[in-house]
Formats: structure tokens, sequence, C-alpha cells
């Protein structure tokens, strides 16, 4: 017999897996300040319609410098160097180019997730109080893709979207003594 109590626990556990095979691509930690070293951890829930996810690109947007993917056990991974909009000043090191696209390749399962990570910089170029995306595109099998590249409008959140861009709100520089 199943009390009341005990239907609405598996009712909330049927919702939890609803929305678990609907979930994002997300990052991690969704905030951090300007000014700082951000370690990205963009976890993957699923695959595409059942289909295992195959690669995984993110494109590194402008404001973020000094970005070392993480090797991961199984994928390879390669990494687009080209231009930055302009020129950081890296610690006293000038940084013009580097890596704008990561790709990992390999094979992951619709029913298994995983978590891929890199680590950048986030310059005082950056505005704090506002977000910044990390567009992300899912390759499948059978030609499938999810394409988590839709950036909120002013006045938007990632909810309003079906696929938004794994986000990140910028929070004002920590204070240097």
């Amino acid at each position: 017999m199943i009390t009341i109590h005990s239907r609405g626990a598996l009712a909330a556990a049927f919702l939890s897996l609803a929305f678990a095979a609907q979930a994002h691509t997300t990052l991690e930690s969704q905030s951090a300040p300007v000014s700082s070293t951000y370690k990205a951890v963009l976890r993957v829930g699923h695959g595409c319609e059942g289909e295992p996810t195959l690669k995984l690109r993110v494109r590194i947007p402008d404001g973020v410098i000094n970005v070392k993917p993480m090797p991961k056990a199984g994928w390879e991974m390669e990494t687009v160097k080209a231009p930055y909009g302009k020129t950081y000043d890296y610690y006293g090191t000038a940084m013009s180019e580097g890596v704008r696209e990561i790709v990992w390749t390999g094979r992951l399962l619709d029913e298994h997730y995983d978590e891929f990570v890199f680590r950048a910089y986030l310059t005082d170029s950056l505005r704090p109080d506002a977000a910044l995306h990390f567009p992300t595109v899912q390759e499948c099998g059978g030609g499938k893709a999810d394409r988590w590249i839709e950036i909120p409008a002013e006045g938007k959140s990632a909810d309003d979207y079906e696929y938004p861009a794994p986000g990140l709100k910028l929070m004002p520089a920590k204070a240097t003594h």
C-alpha cells in the first residue's frame, strides 16, 4: 500500500527525473569576479534525442584570455587559436591572441553524465553584474546536435530559451590589499 506521503515522494522523484532529462548544458559555478582566474566545469547531462555525444565545442567569448583546457581521459582535445579583439595585459605580459574555441571528441552515451573543464582569466574589460556566455555545440550520433548558443536578450533569462548558452554572472573584482 502506498501512503499519501510515499506517493508525494514518488511524484517528486519522477519530476526530478523528467527535469534531468530536459537539463541544459550548464556551468557548475555560475558566478565569478572579473580580473580573476575562473575554473569552468561544463556539465553535460545527456546526449541528443537518445544519441551519444561525440563532440563538444565551446566558443570562448571576448574578454576571456589565457584559456587552458583540461585533457580528458578517453577524449581527444584540440584548441582553435585566433587573435583577441584587443591586446590585454596579463600580469605584465601583452596577450593579443589565444584559445578562442575548445573541441573535445570522444563518446558519451545518452544515459551518462560528464564534465568538461578549462581554466581562463576573466579580464577587467568585462562588466561586473553582467552575464558572460560560452556558446556550446554538442554534436551527437546520427547527425544530431544540440546547439546551446542562445544568449538571452536584455530583460530575459536562460529559462526563456530552449537552448541557452551556458552562462556566468560576472561579479565585481575582489579588492586587493
